[in-house]
C-alpha cells in the first residue's frame, strides 16, 4: 500500500511490519447457535450458509459473502468493540504482503487496486477491520475504507494517509482518539521532519507543492506498558515506535483485543501472516530481535503509541473526488 522512501530516511506507515511470527494451529469447526440462528434468518441467511462462513476466514471469502457476514456481524456482535475483535480474530492466519494496494482504477501512479482480502500489510488490515466494523454490507466496507485511507475520502497517492502519526491518526479522530499521554505512565517525546513534497517526486514521479511539517509527538516506552496496559481495550488502535540514530517513528501498527485470561494482546498483519500474541511477547520477541541485531545500525523498538476506539465513530461526509486535470 505505502512505498518505504530509504533514502530519505521517511518514516511511512509501513516501514516495518515484517516481524516475524510462529506458525498458527489449524482452528476447530464452529458450529452455529440457536441466537446465531435467529440472528441470521433475520438477515436472509439460512442454516447451511452461516455454518459455511462461521467457518471461512475473511481471507477467503468473496466481496459478496463478506458483504452478508457483515450484515449478520452487526446482529450478532451488538458491542463495537468486540466486533472489532472477533472481525480481527476472523483474519488469523491471512498472509501478508507488503505494498498490495493502491489507486487503480482511480489513478495510475500506483496501479494496484483498491482492495484484496485475500491478502493485507499492517495498515491494510487494521483499515479494514474497522471498516467492517463499522458496516453491514459490502458496499458500506468500502465506502467506510476509503473514507478511512485517504484525506476527506478523496481516493489519490496523494491524498492518502501515508504517515501515521501525522496523517492516519488525525485524519481519523472521528474513529480513534490519541490517548498515550493520559494513560498515566511516563511519556517520552520524539520530533519528525516529513516532507511530503520529496516523497511523492521521488516515490511516484508527482509534483505536488506541500511545504515541510516539523512534527513532535509522544510514546509509552516498551518499559513502561505493563504499568499501563490493563486500561486498554478491544478495538484500541496501536502505534509500534521503533528507534534508530536518534530517531523515532512509526514502523508498525496493530489492534488490542483481550485474552481469555484478561491479558492484552496484539492482533496485527506481520510476515508471514496475521496473528494474535499477547502485548508482552511481542515485546520480550522484539527484545530478542533487537539482541540478535545489535550493533547492525537497524530499527529497535522503543515503545508504542495507543489510541482509543470512540464508542460511537461516525465517518464525516465524503469531499467530491475531483475530476482528473488533462495534461
Amino acid at each position: 500500500m505505502h512505498k518505504t522512501l530509504v533514502a530519505l530516511s521517511l518514516p511511512l506507515l509501513l516501514a516495518a511490519c515484517a516481524h516475524q511470527p510462529l506458525p498458527l494451529p489449524e482452528p476447530a469447526r464452529i458450529e452455529p447457535t440457536a441466537t446465531q440462528l435467529e440472528s441470521a434468518r433475520k438477515v436472509g441467511l439460512d442454516a447451511t450458509e452461516l455454518a459455511s462462513l462461521l467457518n471461512k476466514p475473511l481471507y477467503k471469502m468473496q466481496p459478496a459473502e463478506v458483504g452478508r457476514f457483515l450484515a449478520f456481524e452487526q446482529l450478532d456482535q451488538p458491542s463495537l468493540r468486540q466486533r472489532v475483535a472477533a472481525l480481527a480474530r476472523k483474519n488469523i492466519g491471512q498472509p501478508y504482503e507488503l505494498f498490495l494496494l493502491g489507486e487503480f482504477p482511480y489513478e495510475t501512479y500506483d496501479a494496484q487496486p483498491l482492495f484484496d482480502l485475500s491478502k493485507s500489510d499492517c495498515v491494510v488490515f487494521a483499515e479494514h477491520t474497522y471498516a467492517m466494523a463499522l458496516s453491514a454490507s459490502w458496499a458500506e466496507f468500502f465506502w467506510v475504507l476509503q473514507r478511512i485511507r485517504y484525506r476527506d475520502g478523496i481516493i489519490g497517492v496523494a491524498t492518502r494517509n501515508h504517515y501515521t502519526e501525522a496523517d492516519w491518526n488525525l485524519a481519523n479522530r472521528w474513529l480513534v482518539q490519541d490517548v498515550t499521554a493520559a494513560l498515566g505512565a511516563p511519556t517520552q517525546a520524539y520530533h519528525q521532519r516529513i516532507d511530503r513534497q520529496a516523497f511523492l517526486k521521488k516515490q511516484f514521479k508527482i509534483q505536488r507543492d506541500i511545504p515541510v511539517q516539523n512534527f513532535d509527538d509522544v510514546y509509552v516506552a516498551k518499559q513502561d506498558v505493563a504499568a499501563i496496559e490493563a486500561q486498554l481495550q478491544d478495538g484500541d488502535f496501536v502505534n509500534i515506535i521503533s528507534s534508530r540514530a536518534g530517531e523515532a517513528w512509526a514502523s508498525h501498527v496493530g489492534l488490542i483485543v483481550t485474552g481469555a485470561d484478561g491479558s492484552r494482546h496484539l492482533l496485527h498483519s506481520a510476515e508471514p501472516q496475521v496473528r494474535e500474541e499477547t502485548l508482552q511477547g511481542f515485546i520480550a520477541r522484539m527484545a530478542e530481535r533487537d539482541a540478535r541485531q545489535a550493533g547492525q545500525n537497524k530499527p529497535r523498538l522503543a515503545g508504542f503509541k495507543f489510541l482509543r476506539l470512540n464508542d460511537a465513530p461516525e465517518p464525516p461526509p465524503m469531499a467530491p473526488q475531483p475530476r482528473p486535470q488533462r495534461s
